[in-house]
């Protein structure tokens, strides 16, 4: 494919998110459409679209409508690109640009080149203080890969010759080395044999080091385990026994073969099922992902408040649900992968007023400033 033509791919797959698609079933949709693309074309495009995604409203500004074509000159204008030599309307390229649309687009104001949700900036502003430009600039790029290696499996050093042997350059974080950087060949990772063997995971820095805070010993509940990422590098440091509970099963459909493949053990409790109490309880709860915005872009254009009120009501009742796990001297590790006060300082302050038997032990919040995605966690203590 011409770059002409992975801009018309990559308009009209932003036409349809636009409308209300997901980007990954846009994408995967014209993948399957499209067998003449090649991995490179496919890998081309979809970087295209998730650039633009996260920034909509600078480059709708900078190309003049807020469509895949707008986006699409937005890009070229950002980048120093002529359009009319993407836009040529030959074949496969879209078609030439209008007198209007040479003539239209403007330099996007102060707000619109934060590129957030215009509703979302006061409490964005409210949590972050002096950092809230700087983060969400930060959220303008693409994140970095992060691997998490398996303790179980290997040493830092081990997995980064293994990763190294098959063209995959990582390196590890300066405070935490099970944790590594991937620099070059990320797009080999899925099919490496060290992937494949269980020496390294896919797991960001934030909640790495979240997790690194926990307790390395005694049983564990990973209440809202989703694909059970936390359950499994919590079990590679140690603890156990380890149960995963999700009340959503097929979230957790893959986790038995990545247990297996690290060569761990996890117990899955069905929906609604968990018995017991346990030395430590992780409610990483379904949360408003704006920490993880850069890594899906489409995700803070479709929030609305009304959503992130439901999500507030939902993270108070499952947290105090996930204490009622918590045995006598246990801790209670609440998470969210967002960096609204509302979603975190806030409900870490109510929970600890409607129940006087926890104690706050610590509590974290990370951003692109200071770890990799946003995340927050608040590490409690039962009496």
């Amino acid at each position: 494919m011409t770059p002409a033509a992975r801009v018309d791919a990559a308009t009209a797959i932003l036409d349809q998110i636009l409308a209300g698609q997901p980007a990954e079933a846009a994408l995967l949709r014209w993948s399957r459409a499209s067998r003449f693309a090649g991995s490179g074309d496919r890998a081309a495009v979809r970087d295209l679209v998730f650039d633009s995604l996260r920034r909509l409203r600078s480059r709708a500004a900078l190309g003049g409508g807020r469509s895949g074509r707008g986006l699409m000159l937005g890009l070229c204008r950002e980048e120093g690109i002529d359009p009319d030599t993407i836009f040529t309307g030959d074949r496969h390229a879209p078609p030439a640009l209008s007198d209007a649309e040479r003539a239209g687009g403007q330099a996007p104001d102060a707000e619109a080149a934060l590129d957030l949700p215009g509703w979302i900036l006061p409490a964005w502003r409210a949590a972050l203080g002096p950092d809230a430009e700087a983060v969400a600039l930060a959220m303008r790029d693409r994140a970095p890969v992060w691997l998490r290696v398996n303790l179980h499996r290997a040493e830092s050093g081990a997995a980064v010759a293994a990763l190294a042997g098959e063209g995959i350059a990582a390196e590890p974080h300066a405070e935490l080395p099970s944790a590594l950087r991937v620099t070059d060949g990320a797009r080999r990772l899925a099919g490496s044999r060290a992937y494949r063997d269980g020496l390294v995971e896919l797991q960001d820095l934030s909640p790495q080091m979240a997790c690194a805070l926990l307790p390395p010993r005694g049983s564990l509940l990973d209440f809202c385990a989703g694909g059970g990422g936390k359950a499994l590098a919590l079990a590679a440091r140690g603890a156990g026994p380890v149960t995963a509970h999700d009340i959503d099963a097929g979230r957790m459909a893959d986790l038995p073969a990545r247990a297996d493949r690290a060569g761990l053990r996890i117990r899955i409790a069905a929906p609604g099922k968990v018995a017991g109490q346990y030395d430590t309880v992780v409610a990483d709860v379904p949360c408003s992902g704006s920490g993880t915005w850069r890594r899906t872009p489409d995700a803070k254009w479709r929030l609305t408040l009304e959503d992130l009120q439901r999500l507030l009501v939902l993270q108070a009742r499952i947290l105090d649900q996930a204490a009622g796990f918590v045995a006598p001297g246990g801790r209670l590790a609440y998470m969210t992968c967002s960096v609204l006060a509302a979603e975190n300082e806030n409900q870490r302050t109510a929970f600890l007023a409607r129940n006087p038997q926890f104690d706050e032990i610590l509590q974290r919040r990370y951003s692109p400033l200071t770890a990799s995605d946003g995340f927050y966690l608040a590490l409690m203590r039962r009496r």
